[in-house]
């Protein structure tokens, strides 16, 4: 059975049990790519780097994978200091050698905070650490999947080598309960030095509550139009990388087979943004599916605020931001239920079958029956309403303080 997603390992904002007050450390952030690159990792390394900083010295050793001129060496926001190593991309695998001469020179009684969603870079950190005599502290954002014609070598890696860099960390933070028992169950960790910690939540996107439309209060179908032509199309919201991953061709084909007016507003870029739209193009959507491109700050905001559906077809996810995003703004959140998916939206969103048929049935039922929709929005605001970044930052200097950094 799958566990939902829980907080109570969060301690309350400022109140780390057991942290030292006071404690300056040296922390360095490893991470295989960083913003500019679009990405919840990404995203979410930067802030807790961003916000470990303000009583920390923080530091963050990742590639220029992506980075859109973005200097090798910079101090940005907050006073983080960032080393961009050279690199290339290899079946969605950012490769940069000269990281581990990084590695090697960090200074002994750093934390060593790694960060996992990729290959290579977790070797790296491995063996730099083995060869110094240093300790590292794992962040478990998601499981490695197979990419490209190399993926046929997964089972190996996963095994000999992967399998030892989590088993070697000093402790493993995870995103939900059942990251934890998969850990244990897959590559041997104690479970006793595995720390639970979710992602959080900007100030930013917690957003008033909405006052549901007269149709949608009463259990009425969709309002009608301006026009009095028909019902509204429902607004429905995607916000991520146009990446294999977030499988993003599985929501145009659905909305292809959506019988109900509604609107796909597609925020975000990548990879496949020319082959997405192209498959729109083909599928007869461009009256459906609008590609608005990246969104920051207030814009990205806006695109919550203004959505009616946020809708997430991904093939695999560790914890979405994106998700937490949505449910904190109000908009209901239909998902595909794979993992990182179920546990995040679980008794708060709605979860479909990760097929173009299953996810065109649930956006027609809710398009055809809006009342519905106040009710998943009410459930998703609740599952996030602890979810500050102020108290996950907490629990992280507290994950420091148990593993002895």
């Amino acid at each position: 059975m799958t566990e939902q997603r829980s907080t109570e390992h969060i301690p309350p904002a400022g109140a780390a049990a057991g942290s030292a007050p006071g404690k300056r450390r040296r922390i360095v952030q490893v991470t295989p790519n960083y913003p500019p690159l679009l990405g919840g990792v990404e995203r979410v390394v930067q802030i807790l780097a961003t916000r470990l900083a303000a009583r920390n010295d923080v530091s963050v050793v990742t590639t220029d994978n992506k980075a859109d001129g973005a200097p090798r060496r910079a101090v940005e926001a907050g006073g983080v200091k960032v080393r961009r190593h050279r690199s290339l991309t290899v079946a969605h695998t950012s490769l940069a050698p000269g990281m581990f001469g990084s590695l090697l020179r960090i200074r002994r009684g750093t934390v060593i905070h790694l960060h996992c969603a990729t290959a290579v870079v977790p070797e790296q950190v491995w063996v730099s650490a083995r060869l110094r005599g240093l300790r590292y502290l794992l962040h478990f954002h998601m499981e490695v999947d197979a990419s490209g014609p190399l993926g046929r070598l997964l089972p190996f890696y996963k095994t000999h080598l992967f399998g030892r860099v989590v088993r070697g960390a000093a402790g493993v933070i995870v995103l939900t309960e059942s990251q934890r028992g998969f850990l244990a169950e897959r590559y041997g960790v104690d479970p006793a030095k595995v720390h639970v910690v979710p992602n959080g939540v900007a100030e930013e996107y917690f957003l008033p509550p909405r006052v549901p439309s007269e149709e949608s209060a009463t259990g009425l179908a969709a309002p009608i139009g301006p026009t009095g032509a028909g019902p509204d199309p429902l607004r429905l919201l995607f916000v991520g990388r146009l990446d294999v991953q977030k499988n993003v061709a599985r929501l145009l084909d659905a909305i292809a087979r959506v019988t109900e007016p509604v609107r796909l507003r597609l925020v975000g870029d990548g990879d496949l943004a020319a082959d997405l739209k192209a498959q729109a193009a083909r599928l007869g959507l461009d009256d459906r599916v609008e590609f608005v491109g990246r969104k920051h700050g207030e814009d990205l905001v806006k695109e919550y605020a203004d959505a009616e559906l946020f809708v997430l077809p991904s093939d695999r996810e560790g914890m979405a931001l994106v998700v937490l995003e949505a449910m904190a703004a109000g908009v209901p959140v239909l998902a595909t239920a794979v993992p990182g998916n179920i546990e995040t939206v679980e008794g708060a969103g709605r979860l479909a079958e990760p097929t173009p048929h299953a996810l065109a049935a649930a956006i027609d039922d809710l398009a055809r029956d809006r009342s519905a929709l106040a009710a998943l929005a009410a459930s998703g605001a609740a599952r996030v309403a602890d979810s500050r970044w102020d108290r996950v930052v907490s629990a992280i200097e507290d994950v420091y303080e148990q593993v002895g950094f």
